[in-house]
């Protein structure tokens, strides 16, 4: 784990951004607070949390409403993933 001030880290982003890209541990620390740089993955959201909440509700309502998929069966599960 290596830890910065706000200073050292903006005179060398680009050498502390490599080490958080290549799995080295980055935290930050200013006067604002302590901040843990990582890198965002395939699994990261950018979402809030009520736009997530949003998106819940509003497939719970498309239910509801009737517009979803019923699989009955495993091949129909994969036939119905393969059209995603």
């Amino acid at each position: 784990m290596v830890i910065v001030n706000s200073r050292e880290f903006r005179s060398n982003q680009g050498k502390y951004l490599d080490m958080a890209a290549r799995g080295q541990g980055l935290i930050l620390r200013s006067r604002r607070g302590s901040f843990k740089i990582t890198p965002l993955t395939e699994d990261d959201t950018l979402m809030s949390k009520e736009e997530f909440f949003r998106k819940i509700d509003q497939g719970i309502q498309d239910i509801k409403a009737g517009k979803g998929y019923k699989v009955q069966s495993r091949e129909e599960l994969e036939r119905f993933l393969d059209t995603l």
